[in-house]
């Protein structure tokens, strides 16, 4: 894409430099700009990017795009062989030159979304492709429009693109859709992430489903999920549906599950599938990556291949193996990812520790969701319960007001109370789950109790 490529998108104007320039690797960070990038000037919550713009120059910037500043002709001069473009709003114009570098792809791709397990599916998928295809991926999970559209516009000689698509507010699924217009899209669950802000997980699914607006083929949705086994029953669209589960009946469902600290292991049809990280959600996320695989033409071994060696990304699942063993699942949490974490924590022999704080963003719905977690302590026979943070005292008070045991039964004030206390009672063959939302820095639990 060329500079006068996108001249008057969004009123972009050339304020000076070259109109022949190529716009390489776009960066909206100063600090990690590279000779010959272009840098995004995005307005934050506190700092507007575009005033940092001799910042990316010094840096090796080759083009920076910018707005609502004044440039003088002694930044002319002093940047003569540089280009700046001005716009009328820098993440308008980001989305509207990604929706146009769309326009002009013919390659296949892939959009995730779901309440939780997002991040983890699309890498799988990705793992699973790259055995075949060259793969470009979101990065992390920026998966706004920004992101989003920054992974676009990064894409060279890539054969498929595999994209996250997160939300918080109902529309951002149907701006981020039209933006991608992918050729199969992948729904996880629908559970209570943001539910603060949407009101229902009815609502939560209509988000989602805003999905189906760019859509131009199949939906993979997950078949035990309550709401999409319902709207996958009583749908009336025209895209193919492709279903994966394990408790109800679907075109890809896993069966014969066993788990180990080596990992998960299932039959899928006739083939033995081993998966090396423990926990049902993983089970799920392997059944897409079959699905996806076959859309694809992956060969069964391949696929077999990957998700027996699989790499996460850090503090998921995470397993620290000492004299006794810690769960770190410390990236985010939501009710559904505590569900299957405690479910993991169960299958352990040992004393089962779970280590739990505040799940944020739940509003209204925040007593009554850590309330049903002090119900999923008794059932998956904790042995030892430990929370941190104003809505967790919640979950110990209703597993004690169920039965739960209330000499093993505590709570913290902050993490290093926490810290302090963890290590005073750990032993050998102990299994310690530690899980938060990401706000509550429960990585300095785990740093604190693995020496």
């Amino acid at each position: 894409m060329k500079i006068k490529d996108i001249i008057g998108i969004n009123n972009a104007k050339l304020v000076f430099g070259n109109a022949e320039e190529v716009l390489n690797n776009f960066s909206k960070d100063t600090r990690t700009i590279k000779d010959g990038d272009t840098y995004i000037g995005i307005k934050g919550e506190i700092y507007d990017g575009s005033v940092f713009f001799e910042d990316a120059f010094s840096n090796g910037a080759k083009t920076c795009i910018v707005s609502n500043i004044e440039i003088f002709d002694d930044i002319k001069n002093k940047y003569a062989d540089r280009n700046l473009i001005m716009v009328d709003n820098v993440v308008e114009f980001l989305t509207l030159i990604a929706k146009k570098k769309r326009e002009n792809l013919n390659i296949p791709i892939i959009a995730v979304t779901g309440s939780v397990g997002k991040t983890s599916t699309k890498n799988i998928i990705a793992d699973v492709l790259s055995t075949k295809y060259r793969v470009l991926k979101t990065e992390g999970n920026l998966n706004t429009n920004i992101g989003l559209s920054l992974t676009l516009l990064s894409l060279t000689d890539e054969e498929i693109v595999v994209l996250e698509m997160g939300m918080s507010e109902k529309g951002e699924i149907s701006v981020l859709t039209n933006i991608a217009k992918p050729d199969v899209a992948v729904i996880t669950n629908i559970g209570t992430s943001h539910i603060g802000n949407l009101g229902s997980r009815e609502n939560i699914l209509k988000a989602k489903l805003e999905i189906l607006e760019g859509l131009k083929g199949p939906i993979i949705i997950n078949n035990d999920t309550d709401l999409l086994n319902d709207w996958y029953k009583n749908n009336n669209i025209n895209n193919e549906i492709i279903t994966y589960g394990i408790d109800n009946i679907s075109h890809y469902q896993a069966t014969n599950i066993s788990y180990d600290k080596k990992g998960s292991h299932y039959n899928l049809d006739n083939e033995l599938v081993d998966v090396n990280v423990i926990g049902k959600h993983f089970i799920y996320n392997s059944l897409v990556a079959f699905a996806i695989g076959d859309l694809f033409n992956i060969d069964h071994k391949n696929i077999k291949n990957k998700l027996k060696n699989l790499t996460l990304e850090p503090n998921r699942m995470e397993l620290i193996n000492n004299n006794y063993t810690i769960i770190n699942d410390t990236y985010n949490a939501s009710y559904d990812s505590i569900y299957y974490a405690l479910e993991v924590l169960s299958k352990f022999e040992g004393r089962k520790i779970a280590v739990l704080g505040d799940i944020l963003e739940l509003g209204e719905f925040s007593e009554e969701i850590h309330r049903n977690i002090g119900n999923l302590i008794i059932k998956n026979n904790i042995d030892v319960l430990i929370t941190i943070g104003e809505s967790a005292k919640y979950i110990n008070e209703e597993a004690t007001n169920n039965g739960f045991n209330t000499v093993n039964s505590y709570h913290f004030g902050s993490n290093k109370e926490a810290i302090n206390f963890i290590n005073s009672i750990k032993s050998g063959k102990d299994n310690i789950l530690v899980k938060a939302s990401h706000g509550m820095n429960f990585i300095e639990i785990v740093n604190g109790i693995k020496e």
